[in-house]
């Protein structure tokens, strides 16, 4: 079965093609997961991976996929938005592990990142673009791309294959942090002996971010079929995505059958409920939709009549350090509070959601920056 992606927030050049057996909820599990995106999915996967013994369930407000991680354009970076952080270790080589222990096949491609700004004189630049300056490649960083719809597909269905209760349109009303939590659900209450809070731009004042961390949605465009010699002219032939190390932002990379995506825009929402009422396709979302297309069509002559197929939006959570969140619910010792990726959650969510579960079944201790 293929699940739409939230219509309001455009149309995506992927889809989701899982959805989970419906089954009653549970009066009690070991381990409740709440978000059902790649945090929460890794999660629940890597927990039942870890000690198959214990019950999981995974608890989605809409569906799979529905917010950041089903409109995310697929960049894996490495490390954090704040760089590395004291004991973090290797995002994508984790990241890489946990999707091949998982079996998870998602299009990953590792190949680089370009990192271009608007000073640097590089005259073997790949790219010469035009964008309030002159683009040039500045450096190349680790990372890549990946399909974020087969991502999510993939750890879904290594979940479910796993033994993990997957419920989606199962809104957590509120929780009794109480020994054992108790989850309201639909009028229902399930108990968990441990909790993962993994709803990122969601329900802030659920997860205590509400004063840390700000919702934004970014804004997203997909070109139709490119040629290879266009491709090469555009310096895009090598298969690595970009972005700007300097404003105005931009960022893209290649996707399906030689198109490209370009992004950039964050629309400022004051109130995470407000993501459930954007439509990007009214308002202020459209008009910066129309400006990044007319922006891309002037970064370089190739593009002027390239047909664009796909226009989205998607949330994102910044923090105020843009270092992710990843500690202890201040309510309870038995849930953890993960998200506020700050626009490196592809890899980080993933790699950070197997943490969580580590640190749930005892295995591993929180990490130690948020005092550093």
């Amino acid at each position: 079965m293929t699940h739409k992606i939230n219509d309001r927030w455009g149309a995506t050049p992927w889809t989701i093609d899982f959805a989970p057996q419906k089954v009653s909820l549970p009066a009690s599990v070991d381990i409740a997961v709440v978000g059902g995106g790649f945090s929460g999915l890794s999660a629940a996967a890597n927990a039942k991976r870890f000690d198959p013994a214990r019950s999981v369930a995974l608890f989605e407000a809409e569906t799979l996929g529905a917010r950041s991680s089903g409109h995310t354009g697929g960049l894996a970076l490495a490390e954090t938005a704040a760089g590395d952080l004291p004991g973090l270790g290797d995002v994508l080589g984790g990241f890489s592990t946990i999707l091949g222990d998982l079996g998870v096949s998602c299009d990953l491609h590792l190949p680089g990142v370009y990192e271009l700004d608007r000073t640097t004189q590089n005259l073997e630049s790949p790219i010469h673009w035009t964008d309030a300056g002159n683009l040039r490649l500045a450096k190349q960083v680790s990372g890549g791309t990946l399909d974020p719809g087969k991502m999510v597909s993939g750890l879904a269905k290594a979940a479910a294959e796993r033994g993990v209760l997957i419920y989606e349109e199962a809104q957590i009303e509120r929780v009794e942090f109480t020994k054992p939590m108790l989850l309201h659900i639909g009028g229902n209450g399930v108990r968990a002996d441990h909790v993962v809070f993994a709803t990122n731009s969601e329900s802030l004042e659920l997860t205590r971010l509400a004063a840390r961390a700000h919702p934004k949605l970014t804004m997203a465009l997909a070109t139709g079929q490119l040629s290879d010699r266009k491709l090469e002219t555009l310096g895009m032939a090598s298969g690595k995505p970009f972005y700007t190390t300097d404003l105005p932002y931009l960022w893209g990379r290649l996707i399906h059958q030689n198109r490209i995506i370009f992004g950039s825009g964050l629309v400022d929402v004051k109130d995470w409920r407000e993501l459930t009422a954007i439509d990007v396709n009214a308002g202020k979302a459209a008009e910066l939709l129309d400006k990044l297309e007319n922006r891309v069509r002037r970064l370089h002559p190739t593009l002027l009549d390239a047909q664009i197929t796909h226009r989205w939006g998607g949330p994102i959570l910044i923090t105020q350090d843009w270092r992710p969140v990843f500690e202890e619910h201040p309510k309870s010792a038995n849930a953890v509070v993960i998200g506020g990726y700050s626009g490196h959650g592809v890899a980080l969510s993933v790699y950070l959601g197997a943490w969580a579960a580590e640190v749930l079944l005892g295995r591993r201790a929180l990490p130690n920056w948020k005092q550093n």
